[in-house]
Parts: structure tokens; sequence; C-alpha cells
């Protein structure tokens, strides 16, 4: 009786998934749509999608469209920038409290203070903060072109790196600049740790360990590939190797296995203190993430809500270090 259960509710789920999407299609197709999703949505999401990618590759693709109304399905910092790339489009996004414990962690006012300290300061903000932050900034970055973006810099301006030390420090260890670092970081990557990776290598001798870059230095020194999550579908994609632990959030896992079928990809534990002490390893999952739903995602393209919508000052003043990140990485790719 329970796999018959099971399996009634197997089929139940396949169904429901099912009507959800044909809904979400048609209603891109009226409302001249296009749906944006970071690689780690939910699968049901990515599988939908017209661009599944990481924060580069979705800047990049809310610059040029067409559509008449982006879905972001992501984080509200990511919403806010294809917002400030299409003032004049509508912008939605499935949940309002996908936030980021990155941009929390930097306040505008805060770091305008720190930036007063030093006239000197050329302030290079990662994506992943509020479009407030990205106003004040001299340019952005992703974990994708951070080191194009440094080595671009001016060799004159003591860089102010904000707001993921651990990125920053990685940057800094690749390119020489001496960088001040603002303290904060991503909670989903600074769970992993050294000796967690070291038994799945002990395990898998085979396997490749690629890391992003938001994890500790304890971590990426042990890794054969440090890279962003599009790098690491490249990487993966090429490298001979069968077998491959992950380490960053777990959502990208599907699509690394819808585009490199035959390959195995293992995501790594974390210590997870809420547990019981005899059973307190899981995968790492950004809850913010994981808040976007198909059901959130139908709601928001039938009530066009919640809508993006930010100040046309703040608009203006944080397109520039965006449209600068864009001009570098473009100049720097067609070399």
């Amino acid at each position: 009786m329970q796999a018959l259960s099971n399996s009634n509710s197997t089929k139940s789920d396949a169904n429901r998934v099912r009507a959800l999407s044909d809904e979400i299609r048609a209603l891109k197709s009226r409302l001249n749509a296009v749906i944006l999703a970071h690689n780690y949505q939910v699968p049901e999401i990515q599988d939908l999608a017209d661009f599944v990618g990481d924060s580069l590759g979705l800047s990049q693709q809310a610059a040029k469209t067409a559509a008449d109304v982006i879905v972001f399905c992501g984080v509200h910092f990511m919403a806010e920038t294809a917002k400030i790339l299409n003032p004049a489009k509508t912008v939605v996004l499935p949940d309002k409290d996908a936030g980021c414990s990155l941009e929390e962690s930097c306040p505008p006012d805060q770091l305008r203070a720190l930036q007063q300290t030093n006239p000197n300061f050329y302030t290079i903000a990662y994506i992943n903060c509020s479009a407030a932050v990205k106003a004040i900034s001299d340019v952005i970055c992703t974990s994708g072109n951070a080191v194009q973006i440094v080595n671009a810099a001016p060799p004159d301006r003591d860089i102010l790196f904000v707001p993921d030390e651990n990125l920053g420090a990685w940057v800094s260890e690749l390119t020489g600049r001496k960088m001040t670092l603002w303290k904060g970081n991503c909670y989903a990557h600074v769970e992993f740790q050294r000796d967690g990776i070291l038994a799945l290598r002990e395990r898998f001798p085979d396997a490749k360990i690629v890391v992003h870059p938001e994890c500790l230095r304890e971590v990426r020194d042990i890794a054969d590939e440090v890279c962003s999550t599009e790098k690491m579908i490249k990487y993966c994609t090429a490298n001979p190797a069968r077998r491959f632990i992950i380490v960053t959030e777990s959502g990208i896992l599907h699509r690394l296995r819808k585009e490199c079928p035959g390959k195995e990809f293992i995501a790594p534990p974390i210590y997870d203190p809420m547990r019981m002490p005899t059973d307190r390893c899981r995968c790492s999952e950004c809850k913010y993430m994981k808040l976007n739903t198909l059901e959130k995602l139908r709601d928001c393209m039938l009530n066009l809500s919640p809508r993006v919508e930010l100040s046309p000052e703040i608009i203006e003043r944080a397109r520039i270090p965006i449209q600068r990140m864009l001009e570098i990485t473009a100049k720097s790719s067609s070399r």
C-alpha cells in the first residue's frame, strides 16, 4: 500500500508541474515576457526559463532583451539589476523576500562612511549588493569577471572591494592587487569545510573538486578549479574526468547533469548544528533562492507583482558602474 501511495503522489506531483508549466508558458506568450533563472533555482523553474546562468550571464541577457516583461527567478538584487538596465520594462520576481546575506551585510550608509575615510578609494562592488550600493560604486563585478574588473582598475587608486571578503581575497591572490575588503560573506558558501571535502576526496579519489570563490580559503586551496557557476559548467563539460565534487549551492547540479550526461556530480555536505549530533550534515541550499516556486512564478506573472521599482536617480547612478562592467567584460572577451 505504501508503494502505491508513493506512486500516486509522484504522478500527482508530475501532473501539477506539467499543468503549472503549461500555464506559465501561455502567460509568457501573452505578456511578451522573458524568464531569466539563476543556476541555483529549483529544477522545474530552470527547465522553464529562456535563459539559465550566473549573475554575469543574467545581466547580459537583461541588457539585451526585447521582452516587455522580465520575470527574474533569482534574488532581489538580480531583479534590481535587470530594472536598472531596463527602466522602461516591467520587472517582477516570484517572491519579494528572496534576498541575500551579502546584500544585507553592506548597508549603503555604512559603505558611504567607509568611503569617506579615504578619498582615493576605488570601489568595486560584487553584484550581490543593493541598487543603492551599486549607485555609490565605481564598477560592478561578478564572480565570473572579478579578475578582469580588478585588473582594469586604475593602478593609482586604492581598491575597496565589497561586500564578499572571500571573493575579494581570491581575486587579490590572483591579481596581486592589495585591496581593502568589506567583511561580508555568503552564508551558504562559508558552511563548507575542508575536512568534509577531503573526506569525499578519499572516497572518490578520481573526482575533480570544483569550488566557488565565495568559499573559505581553506576550501579554495584544495580545489582543482575555483570559478563562477557558469565556468563550472564549462570546466565540467570540457574536462575528461567522469566525476566531480561541486562545492557551491546544490541547485547547479540539475543543469550540470542535463548538460554533462554520463558524468557524476557530488554535492559535498555542510555542517548543520541544528541537526542531531549523529546527523549534522546536509547539502548546501540557499534559503533565499529556494523561496521561488512554480506557483509563485505563475502568480507573479498573473498579477505582475511583486514588481521591482527604483527611483530614477538610483537607476541613473547605478547604471553607470554596471555598464562599465559590461563594457570591460565585452572588451576582454573580444581580444
